[in-house]
């Protein structure tokens, strides 16, 4: 199977290394000087499952020097997506496969808008991981697992075809049968990296003091209130069990999000705690701690996008 990583960070770096490492025929897109350590030295893995290396990698900054990819995992950020849709429909076949790993709920839908439907994947992965330095990926928390499925819910052949690869791979991966509800429970979860941000606290200081803690719960009740006025298929326990997972981390992680806005970079706030603000608005469900953390962060967004806070207009 020949393979399209799209974005070499902590996530497409990652996942992309262990299938080059089981021998798949693999092609990185990253940049700058990431880019040139990958060209010239490889990847190399520091994993809290094992270190290891992989080296002579096919990688480039051009979308469209990967030729007719059969999968494409999608390793950008959330807001990346919507503007390499044209040239990732320029470089796929008829059966291209595309896998988007991103945070948040609208990456498939994005996709959909410009790419035909039944190419496109519903998927999410579990990982914490970053770029530790140029041609250096640190997965430092949880265990890596890839969740994907067809976006109307069957299990098909090629889904199964593409687990095979995962497993071959060493990669733990699992075969949605309600993609929507897994990718919403991810997103549950994931909307406490703005908290983060604002409260400047790693994952075990903000779960430490009682007062950040009932925001963190606050947070998480909010986001499931609105995926069950939207329809979404969740458990009523779920805001337990992400609270008890939450508790599990790492004392010192933080999400990518959380370090974005903290380094001033542009950051996924749109998709996350910007989206439920949007969807809450739009469904009639209060957000109000969402919607805090969603505009506290906002101005250093518009900032880090450049943009003139005396003209904006939202």
């Amino acid at each position: 199977m020949k393979i399209g990583v799209i974005g070499t960070g902590g996530v497409g770096g990652y996942f992309g290394a262990n299938l080059v490492r089981a021998g798949f025929d693999v092609t990185f897109l990253a940049r700058g000087e990431h880019l040139k350590a990958i060209q010239n030295k490889g990847l190399k893995v520091k994993s809290i499952l094992g270190d290891f290396e992989v080296k002579n990698l096919k990688a480039t900054d051009k979308i469209t020097d990967i030729k007719h990819p059969d999968l494409l995992l999608i390793g950008l950020k959330a807001w990346q997506v919507k503007d390499i849709r044209d040239e990732l429909k320029s470089i796929m076949h008829a059966d291209s496969l595309i896998l988007p790993l991103q945070n948040g709920v609208l990456a498939a839908e994005e996709l959909s808008e410009k790419i035909e439907k039944k190419n496109v994947l519903g998927g999410l992965c579990r990982i914490i991981s970053k770029i530790e330095s140029p041609g250096v990926i640190n997965h430092f928390g949880v265990t890596p697992t890839i969740v994907f499925g067809e976006l109307n819910k069957h299990r098909t052949e090629r889904i199964i075809e593409v687990q095979k690869v995962f497993e071959k791979a060493g990669i733990d991966s699992v075969i949605s049968d309600d993609i929507d509800a897994d990718l919403w429970k991810k997103f549950i979860s994931i909307c406490v990296s703005g908290l983060l941000a604002v409260t400047k606290t790693t994952y075990g200081e903000l779960r430490e003091l009682k007062e950040t803690r009932e925001l963190m719960i606050d947070v998480i009740t909010e986001v499931y209130l609105l995926s069950q006025k939207i329809g979404v298929r969740i458990g009523s326990d779920f805001v337990k069990k992400t609270v008890s997972f939450i508790d599990t981390y790492p004392y010192d992680s933080t999400s990518s999000l959380t370090r974005d806005v903290w380094e001033g970079k542009p950051s996924e706030i749109d998709y996350q705690n910007g989206t439920v603000v949007r969807l809450g608005e739009k469904y009639g469900i209060d957000t109000p701690i969402n919607s805090f953390i969603y505009n506290s962060i906002l101005p250093s967004e518009l900032k880090a996008r450049g943009v003139d806070l005396k003209t904006y207009r939202g």
